[in-house]
């Protein structure tokens, strides 16, 4: 026999190792020293929730899970209150692992490669923050298209978080983890992480984790792999930088589940709708029963629960229902969602399919890119972009007490921190002309039932008036833009559209010559007393 023939025999009759089969099981344990690995004298944790997405699992006296192989699922930890999540390399908390044994459809932003997996462990730190506040900072579309709206993001959002919670006073009895530089204790960010270019994603994550915080992340429409022959897909290469796309987390305080509400339909128009998937019902099926009732649970989704275009079907009302059955026995209860860059407060009802005993409050928050990094720069170089309502680009910032409630602020981005109404009134009137005119009053978190007051010179306090019509501010705007005969900025500042917390005050003309001071005020929800000022002259003019 020729010595190659033999040596292909030799080859042939060979043993072949076989791989091992892929596995979804593995611990979840305290991880005592923080390394990340499971050392002989760390103990499981038993109970912990873990979940591919669809079914939910807890662990046992030893700590261990075991969930079915089921590949293009994410395997992930609900993180128990009490607890943490070490840090991923991106600054991301470490509680998913993906179960691909084949490689995902072939898309332009990567998807999920192929990963064999074998078993794998989570650790868990204990968390030194005591039960009584959580605060967490909310994100709506940071929605970057280029690397230099990457640098306004970290610039006019995160570093001005930063700077806000630096120059605020301490509390009288600050969490032990919270610092200046970490001023909150989780945050969210409510979808269109980036606006289409999903390679913006690492530059993103590492802005973000200037925080300090762990960060949890819903899909939106501009976080899609477009190139996906099916919504099934369309998620790949999300979920390669931000784990699951339906997961849950608890805090002492509040639970939060997040969900990929963006069903894509590829070949369609629209191409894609707002709705749920029957594997994320079987989620919360499995998962909302054993939920305590007194604790908080909030909903975060991208697209809003509710149609901000009466009559057109923007999310799907046969999965809104069955989502309000699920939830209609938490007496605790609130929706964030983003999604449309103008902010609004829509309250539930019959009419949406809400049958709880009480109106089921949605945060529709505005976006952190405000009107998508446009209008004219600031000193900084950083885009105005107010968004088309008047609401100034920023976060909202949720406080969440132990027994149930909850508080909500818009933190204006370089604006004062106790900043929440802007003003437009003329600067000059005609003594005695008829009082046709009036200051306009944007209350950035203004309730459809909030009393909006205003007082000229002193005078009496009189209610004003709740108008949906555009805030003269953007119109104003919006004839800078078309009277300039160059470009004033990237993108000109976006159209105006009425606003859903302007309110209206008329302007008296009868005073004496002069300037007068314009003074209004609202009494907040959550915040209190909030004021601000403008003035107006009047010129006496000969007949």
């Amino acid at each position: 026999m020729r010595p190659l023939c033999l040596i292909a025999v030799l080859l042939f009759a060979a043993p072949v190792a076989a791989l091992p089969p892929p596995c979804n099981s593995g611990a979840v344990f305290e991880d005592l020293d923080g390394n990340g690995r499971r050392d002989g004298n760390e103990p499981g944790i038993p109970g912990v929730a873990v979940s591919d997405g669809r079914r939910i699992v807890r662990t046992d006296r030893r700590g261990e899970y075991h969930l079915p192989v089921e590949p293009g699922r994410t395997t992930f930890v609900i993180k128990p209150p009490g607890w943490r999540f070490a840090r991923r390399a991106d600054g991301l908390p470490d509680f998913w692992r993906h179960v691909q044994p084949q490689a995902g459809p072939v898309l332009k932003h990567g998807g999920i490669a192929a990963e064999f997996p074998a078993c794998r462990d989570f650790g868990l730190q204990r968390d030194r923050r005591q039960p009584g506040l959580l605060q967490a900072l909310v994100f709506g579309d940071p929605q970057p298209k280029s690397a230099a709206d990457v640098g306004y993001y970290e610039r006019g959002i995160v570093e001005a978080v930063m700077a806000r919670h630096a120059a605020a006073p301490a509390s009288a009895d600050p969490p032990p983890t919270r610092s200046p530089r970490n001023a909150a204790d989780l945050g969210l960010t409510l979808g269109d992480v980036v606006h289409g270019d999903l390679a913006l994603y690492p530059a993103m994550n590492r802005a973000t984790a200037r925080l300090g915080l762990p960060w949890l992340h819903v899909a939106g429409n501009h976080d899609l792999d477009f190139d996906a022959a099916r919504d099934e897909d369309s998620l790949l290469s999300f979920r390669r930088n931000y784990g699951p796309d339906t997961l849950a987390w608890e805090e002492h305080e509040a639970s939060f589940v997040l969900l990929d509400n963006v069903i894509y339909r590829p070949g369609q128009k629209p191409d894609y709708l707002g709705g749920l998937r029957a594997d994320q019902f079987s989620f919360l099926e499995a998962y909302l029963p054993a939920l305590p009732r007194e604790r908080l649970l909030v909903v975060a989704a991208h697209i809003p629960f509710f149609e901000p275009t009466p009559g057109r079907e923007s999310f799907r009302r046969a999965d809104r229902e069955r989502l309000f059955a699920l939830l209609d026995e938490f007496p605790n209860l609130l929706l964030l969602t983003a999604h449309g860059h103008v902010q609004r407060h829509h309250f539930h009802d019959a009419a949406t399919g809400w049958k709880g005993g009480t109106p089921l409050h949605e945060y529709n928050l505005g976006a952190a890119s405000g009107a998508f990094w446009s209008g004219v720069k600031d000193a900084r170089g950083i885009p105005d972009a107010t968004m088309a309502d008047g609401t100034p680009k920023g976060w909202a910032l949720l406080s969440v007490p132990v027994h149930g409630e909850y508080s909500l602020r818009w933190e204006a981005a370089g604006a004062a921190p106790d900043a929440g109404i802007a003003l437009h009134a003329p600067k000059v009137l005609r003594r005695g002309a008829y009082p046709a005119f009036g200051v306009y009053a944007n209350v950035y978190m203004g309730l459809p039932d909030a009393i909006v007051e205003y007082r000229v010179a002193g005078g009496e306090w009189r209610p004003m008036q709740k108008v949906e019509r555009a805030d003269p501010r953007v119109l104003a705007e919006n004839m800078r833009d078309d009277e300039a005969t160059a470009l004033r900025g990237h993108d000109r500042s976006p159209e105006a559209v009425p606003s859903t917390h302007l309110w209206r005050g008329t302007l008296p003309t009868d005073l004496a010559p002069g300037e007068h001071a314009i003074e209004v005020r609202t009494r907040d929800r959550w915040r209190g007393l909030l004021s601000a000022e403008a003035s107006y002259r009047l010129e006496a003019v000969a007949e």
